[in-house]
């Protein structure tokens, strides 16, 4: 293990002890101001999230969208603010409240209903696991994937993190079985999976018209529908000034395997209506659209799209 992995690991592990023990404003003012250090530095994630905003409100100026990074850097402070809070919160709580506001959860409960599962496609947008707390009391336990952090002691947090609110996790890599074929079976067993979907910059993702620009986005939750005729629901989370929204949308049509690409594209559309509705929500900070990748990035991506005769 690194320094840089064993200092990541003991910070999170200090937050996860420390933080819930914080009076809830004195926590919230703590990273509010961490978040607006952040934005007055500029560094490099900050620079990469105010270029995917101005995407998102392309008509925005200078001086909205400097306010508008500020209050998105203080929505990602305030996701991992409950993030250490969440496991010793009220989940009762949480989930009434969430429940008094959230639309849409009659296709849930129509898909569970037809006996297939479903599929929930979410974007990077506000508190996804607080999200999760409302499906846990609402519907039962539903599986998510994780990715196979460095150290593994840091991953082992998240995965009891997640856990003790009542999620099922299977890592991403490293498993006894593939996860997508464990999330098969579960969808089979009429069980609810949860997947982020607004990004995967590799060869295996599928091209898509981002905010009118090209990215590329996974291909996995249309494939998981397409292979066991689970519906395709995507799912919008923002903040409110003192709690969460949450919107289910009707399911995405998936037309057989062949469908893959027009679902995902369609998903991808979906996704862009809740993040602009909710810009300053959409925690976003790393490399999105393809234009903004190196060029050697950019030449591999387009030699993976090529078809496989003219390939070289």
């Amino acid at each position: 293990m690194s320094w840089g992995e064993r200092l990541a690991d003991l910070g999170y592990g200090a937050g996860w002890r420390l933080v819930r023990t914080l009076p809830e404003g004195a926590a919230a003012g703590l990273f509010r101001g961490v978040a607006d250090l952040a934005a007055r530095r500029e560094g490099p994630s900050t620079r990469q999230l105010r270029a995917n905003l101005a995407r998102v409100v392309p008509l925005a100026g200078p001086a909205e969208l400097d306010d508008l990074v500020r209050q998105s850097l203080r929505s990602y402070a305030r996701y991992w603010m409950e993030a250490f809070r969440l496991p010793s919160m009220d989940h009762a709580a949480v989930h009434a409240e969430i429940g008094a506001t959230m639309t849409g959860n009659e296709y849930i409960v129509a898909a569970l209903a037809e006996g297939n599962g479903a599929v929930m496609a979410l974007a990077h947008s506000g508190n996804w696991d607080a999200a999760g707390v409302w499906m846990v009391g609402e519907h039962g336990k539903f599986t998510t994937v994780a990715e196979r952090l460095k150290p593994e002691s840091l991953y082992n947090r998240f995965v009891s993190y997640r856990e003790s609110l009542g999620f099922e996790i299977i890592p991403a890599t490293g498993g006894d079985k593939n996860p997508a074929a464990v999330l098969a079976e579960r969808l089979r067993q009429n069980k609810l999976i949860c997947l982020l979907a607004d990004r995967d910059l590799t060869p295996a993702g599928i091209p898509v018209n981002f905010f009118g620009e090209k990215t590329r986005m996974p291909g996995g939750p249309a494939y998981l529908a397409a292979r066991t005729g689970a519906p395709l629901i995507p799912v919008g989370c923002w903040y409110t000034d003192h709690g969460w929204g949450l919107r289910i949308h009707p399911p995405v049509k998936v037309d057989g395997v062949r469908g893959i690409p027009a679902a995902t594209q369609a998903l991808a559309d979906v996704l862009a209506a809740d993040i602009a509705a909710h810009p300053a929500d959409w925690h976003m900070l790393q490399k999105l659209w393809i234009s903004d990748l190196t060029e050697q990035g950019q030449r591999e991506l387009a030699v993976e799209e090529a078809p496989r005769g003219r390939r070289r």
